[in-house]
């Protein structure tokens, strides 16, 4: 990873690009699904599915899964950061939530990637752009959740916080992935096993929180909409997620949560009605500024 730190090159915008409209497409499958499957259930077939198709995936690709304890020590370690805790805290909150407002408070991920960077690795570390970025990011997220925190702490936005811890777990798990470079050679492998260990995790949690067999089976649109979360927004998008961490690294990678909102409230707008506040966009708005400041590149061209 000594490339890290460069721009990203046509290509691998083009998959950031793709990964952000399908990680979208997740808060609407979400929103969704969550009609009639409750979150844990609801996120154990997201990871369930996507390991189901991965795993034949690798196969006929000539990959094996590794047989050592230190690989699947490091697949379970990445599955309950990148995964079970994470998808599970969304899930949550978009009970309480729109998917678009829970999309823009993922946004933050990539704040929190460059603090967690910062500590935990040499070669990004912060710089003045980079602070200014993040306190503007925070700023941003201040606006969003806005007088909410003074009025109640309820539902609405203890749901708004776990989505935020969502996307600090994300940071962290975006540099803990960097490991799997000397781990596992292929990302498919990677994603596949790291879906192989969140499954395993979730299915006694969802059994025993949920007890899904003795829910009703649910609507056809609900089962459409857990198969797109798992084979879209995970399997697929994986594949993406990994060969771009390999490539452009760990902030760069995180900036795909901003283009996250574009998409997934575009859906949630024209499928589902869901509205947001100007407050939310003045939000997303100062997040942007501030991974603008993080990426670097408009303030290096205004000053060229």
């Amino acid at each position: 990873m000594s490339q890290i730190n460069r721009n990203m090159n046509a290509q691998e915008w083009a998959m950031l690009c793709a990964l952000s409209l399908i990680w979208g497409g997740s808060f609407f499958f979400n929103s969704v699904g969550l009609r009639e499957i409750p979150p844990l259930t609801l996120v154990f077939l997201r990871v369930a599915i996507g390991a189901a198709i991965l795993v034949p995936a690798i196969s006929l690709m000539g990959h094996r899964l590794p047989g050592r304890i230190a690989v699947w020590r490091a697949f379970f370690i990445m599955g309950l950061m990148n995964n079970v805790i994470p998808f599970s805290l969304i899930a949550w909150g978009q009970t309480h939530i729109a998917g678009g407002l829970a999309s823009i408070l993922n946004a933050t991920t990539p704040l929190w990637t460059v603090v967690v960077a910062h500590l935990a690795t040499r070669e990004e570390k912060m710089t003045g752009n980079k602070l200014a970025g993040v306190l503007l990011g925070m700023v941003g997220v201040a606006v969003m959740i806005g007088p909410d925190v003074l009025h109640t702490l309820g539902d609405n936005v203890l749901a708004q916080l776990a989505v935020l811890l969502a996307a600090v777990f994300y940071a962290v798990s975006g540099v803990y992935a960097r490991r799997f470079d000397a781990l596992v050679r292929s990302p498919i492998v990677t994603a596949t096993g790291v879906l192989i260990a969140a499954s395993a995790m979730l299915l006694p949690l969802s059994l025993l929180s949920d007890r899904p067999l003795l829910l009703p089976p649910p609507s056809a649109q609900s089962v459409a909409a857990v198969l797109g979360i798992g084979i879209l927004s995970t399997a697929i998008a994986y594949i993406f997620f990994y060969r771009i961490l390999a490539a452009a690294g760990a902030t760069n990678l995180m900036l795909v949560t901003f283009l996250i909102p574009v998409s997934a409230i575009l859906l949630g707008t024209l499928v589902l009605q869901e509205r947001l506040e100007g407050r939310h966009f003045a939000g997303m708005a100062l997040i942007g500024a501030g991974l603008a400041a993080i990426d670097g590149r408009a303030i290096r061209r205004l000053r060229a």
